[in-house]
């Protein structure tokens, strides 16, 4: 099916809205759009992915601000710009501290211990599932964790990880459907 202007213009009527369908059809048509943007930028898969996912917060965040008389792409861009200028900035002023306090982070191991849902996970196989997760990157692997192992809500993700609530709401949407390729590309193997 071919994406027209239309489609995506229908979809962003929807976002405002509030539909999350919408939501996950605008991050799946644009996503590598503005990673690749990024990653020609920045030169960096781990800063690329971090700016798109800000792009994508920020956007979905103000949606109602497009408008329809330009490009949803160009709009996206632009905002992926500005926050990759914000970050270059921020990382001049703090040039004697360290630029990232992710690296010494211990990451807590979901807890084992099964529940009624681990039970039903377990027996549609567990341990592929979690080879499965172990495949993503470790911040996607942590939104998984957290949210389907541990069982926090997104307000309480955002609180464990330090970030804003609509950032994580964009990683663990990004972490599923890379999850989802994953298992896919497993069983066309």
């Amino acid at each position: 099916m071919e994406i027209t202007s239309e489609i995506v213009r229908k979809n962003i009527e929807k976002a405002r809205e509030g539909d999350q369908k919408a939501f996950n059809f605008l991050l799946d048509h644009y996503w590598n759009d503005i990673y690749g943007f990024q990653l020609i930028r920045t030169k960096n898969e781990n800063d690329a992915e971090d700016i798109t996912i800000q792009t994508f917060s920020r956007a979905f965040d103000k949606i109602d601000t497009f408008d329809n008389n330009y490009s949803f792409k160009t709009w996206l861009t632009t905002i992926s710009k500005n926050i990759h200028l914000d970050l270059v900035r921020k990382r001049k002023s703090s040039l004697f501290q360290a630029t990232s306090q992710d690296e010494d982070k211990v990451y807590e191991v979901p807890d084992d211990a099964p529940s009624a849902e681990d039970n039903l996970i377990y027996e549609q196989n567990l341990a592929q599932l979690k080879r499965f997760i172990k495949k993503l990157k470790p911040h996607y692997q942590d939104v998984i964790n957290l949210r389907y192992f541990r069982e926090l809500s997104y307000q309480e993700i955002a609180s464990e990880l330090n970030e804003p609530l609509n950032n994580v709401k964009v990683k663990l949407l990004r972490a599923r459907k890379l999850l989802a390729e994953i298992i896919h590309r497993s069983k066309n193997v």
